[in-house]
């Protein structure tokens, strides 16, 4: 028979092989090269527009931060606002008190009685004078106790002293200011 080699068909076939698989191999590592680039790539994006949203939003927590500021100055200055406005608002109620306070006075002042000074600390009114007699200073004291306007009377003093040919009682009588009713439903 006759005698075929075969021998470098088949060394061929596997030179050819090994070929087919060194292309393959590399080709395989080019294409894993190549995932892990375009993976690293689109992570490095998606982290860069991750980091530019993270920047936005801490450029607008801060323009809110002042803002905020803004707004706490605003709040004070409403609050000392109100309250000069509630201060103002009192005295305005309390002006006609004063004008019913100096009223009542002349008219609750007994004769022979004279008012040198009068000092008036919240609703306490300090009222010294001259009076001719001490019973004068009784009869205010009841004037005083009977008003409209005037309440608690208290004598802190009476002292008889000479004047001349004639004696006199000075005296320092305290009182309490009553609000009217109408001042109070302007209150409401």
């Amino acid at each position: 028979m006759p005698s075929i080699n075969l021998l470098p068909w088949r060394e061929a076939e596997r030179k050819q092989r090994q070929r087919d698989f060194g292309v393959a191999m590399g080709g395989a590592v080019v294409a894993g090269i190549a995932v892990v680039v375009l993976t690293v790539l689109a992570y490095s994006q998606m982290i860069s527009g991750q980091e530019a949203r993270n920047d936005r939003l801490e450029a607008e927590i801060a323009e809110l931060e002042k803002s905020i500021t803004e707004i706490d100055g605003l709040e004070r200055q409403k609050e000392r606002l109100l309250a000069r406005m509630e201060i103002i608002e009192q005295l305005q109620k309390s002006r006609p008190e004063i004008v019913h306070l100096f009223d009542e006075l002349v008219r609750q002042l007994p004769e022979g009685v004279y008012l040198t000074s009068m000092k008036q600390t919240g609703s306490r009114v300090e009222i010294r004078g001259v009076a001719q007699s001490s019973t004068r200073v009784s009869a205010l004291m009841r004037q005083i106790d009977s008003s409209e306007w005037l309440t608690d009377p208290e004598v802190e003093r009476v002292e008889t002293t000479q004047a001349g040919t004639s004696r006199q009682s000075q005296f320092v009588v305290y009182a309490k200011q009553v609000r009217s009713d109408a001042d109070l439903e302007d209150d409401v």
